[in-house]
């Protein structure tokens, strides 16, 4: 079967050469521009042009598999006539169906393009989460859970390797923590937008609970049909940008400009590179994947949890007259998280270190599950979940760029990317069932579990920055000489991020 390409990148490609602008007389001509200049204004576009696009789509993709949790204290359960456990299976199953989607999606990104793909996922999975608000029973919730997560699972792991080949290395951190604050935001506007929309019934035969899964369901279809408008194929298709512009962040990739990093992978042969099972093999047994997969499994158990359950927790700690209130409360450690996330990220960048930066951040959760685990007070568990949001989301952003920084040669990054979020999103299955009913109000045996898992993370970290060490000392020492000019992360002059 064919597959419909964008036609502009299609075109790009036969007139530059698979979308990257390199001849001679350009990069000359690059030469003899301000750099600093250009950089920041190529750099300026794309992040006002791309990214709140992307940050569109990755808010109503957290909005779309959270929002069950606010429907949930509303009377979800007791509508549908469903117990807490088959509740629990309809959050597990779409973590089974995200899963097994995300790294053929990643391999297919290419193939379809960026523009068309990441759009159509969003247009599917926004008619999808529509469809929640008209089941009746428990089939019918599990089974569209199910196609929930097929539609979704593409979405963050097609986000991460679309940006990889717009930013370099050292500029990914600060991208990817701004898009992901989209996520501490869905937390944030989720409750009052839940909180909104379950005013609107019961009317029309349906409850409010409903009504948040069909308005939250057309604004992420309005959103998927914005992004195909919106979002470039590759720099070299980007309207936004002069050709004198194009010419530049083409070769700034290459790592050809006087300001670049010779670190940088090649982009002009990975838009050559031909699918190879080689490559897929290099990625599925890069140990790097598995100590930041699983620190990522520890984190997203945490985040996962935390945002299904934050507004049943807020509502058993009585702090709030009545389960709306709970809605509103759960915005506020969403909204401490935002900057401080994107803060971390820019320092990130700004010290060129991903898993040190984590060694810093993820204790702040740390603290936070050791103590809401233990204490009884209203007040100091609230804090507590404070603490918990900021130490979980600072950290994502580092980790889930670190694989991508490190790895190089296209379908290797796409396999590392999509295997380490396949891992850590198995996270969702803890998520759904350490937080059964019956733990509440106190929760305990939930929290603990999250904490060792943290401190399993913190572990799995250090572990993944001596990794790197290690080989950074072992290319310096001609162990990797015989990769020379391979153009992939096993060139000598490819440094390990730490």
């Amino acid at each position: 079967m064919e597959v419909n390409r964008d036609p502009a990148a299609e075109k790009a490609e036969e007139a530059g050469g698979n979308g990257i602008i390199a001849d001679s007389d350009k990069i000359e001509e690059a030469g003899n521009v301000d750099e600093t200049h250009i950089t920041r204004r190529i750099l300026l576009k794309m992040d006002t042009r791309i990214l709140p696009v992307v940050s569109l789509l990755f808010l109503c993709s957290f909005l779309d598999r959270t929002n069950v949790g606010n429907a949930k204290i509303i009377g979800l359960e007791a509508d549908l006539q469903i117990t807490n456990l088959q509740y629990n299976q309809g959050l597990a199953v779409f973590y089974a169906t995200y899963i097994a989607s995300e790294l053929p999606s990643n391999l297919v990104l290419k193939k379809v393009t960026p523009k068309i793909w990441l759009p159509a996922l969003t247009i599917v999975w926004g008619i999808i989460t529509m469809s929640l608000g008209f089941v009746r029973n428990f089939g019918s919730f599990f089974a569209v859970r199910a196609l929930l997560g097929v539609a979704e699972g593409g979405l963050l792991p097609g986000i991460v390797l679309y940006l990889s080949g717009l930013y370099t290395r050292q500029e990914m951190a600060l991208r990817i923590g701004i898009f992901y604050t989209a996520a501490s935001l869905s937390g944030a506007f989720g409750g009052l937008l839940a909180r909104g929309l379950s005013a609107i019934g019961p009317r029309g035969g349906l409850e409010g609970w409903r009504w948040i899964f069909i308005i939250e369901g057309l604004i992420t279809v309005a959103a998927g049909l914005i992004a195909y408008f919106l979002l470039p194929t590759n720099i070299v298709t980007a309207s936004f940008l002069t050709d004198e512009e194009k010419t530049f962040a083409s070769l700034r990739l290459q790592g050809r400009t006087l300001s670049s990093s010779p670190t940088r992978f090649n982009p002009v042969l990975e838009r050559e590179e031909r699918f190879k099972w080689s490559e897929v093999y290099r990625g599925v047994f890069n140990i790097q994947v598995w100590f930041t997969a699983t620190a990522y499994f520890a984190i997203l158990s945490g985040l996962y949890s935390f945002g299904l359950f934050l507004p049943t927790i807020i509502n058993d700690l009585h702090i709030t007259s009545n389960p709306n209130q709970s809605q509103l409360w759960s915005v506020i450690p969403y909204a401490v998280a935002t900057p401080v996330t994107v803060f971390i990220a820019f320092l990130s960048d700004r010290l060129k270190l991903r898993g040190v930066m984590m060694l810093f951040t993820l204790p702040i959760a740390i603290i936070g599950y050791a103590v809401i685990a233990n204490v009884t007070s209203a007040n100091t568990r609230f804090a507590m979940t404070n603490l918990m949001a900021i130490g979980m989301y600072s950290s994502v952003p580092c980790v889930l760029v670190w694989n991508s920084n490190n790895s190089a040669g296209h379908y290797k990054r796409a396999t590392t990317s999509a295997l380490q979020l396949a891992i850590a999103n198995c996270g969702g299955f803890v998520a759904t069932f350490v937080y059964p009913t019956s733990d509440g109000p106190l929760y305990h045996k939930g929290h603990t579990i999250i904490l060792g898992l943290l401190v399993y993370g913190w572990f799995a970290i250090l572990a993944n920055v001596l990794w790197c060490m290690k080989i950074n000392r072992d290319k310096k020492n001609g162990k990797y000489a015989a990769f020379e000019g391979s153009g992939d992360d096993r060139d000598p002059s490819f440094k390990m991020i730490l």
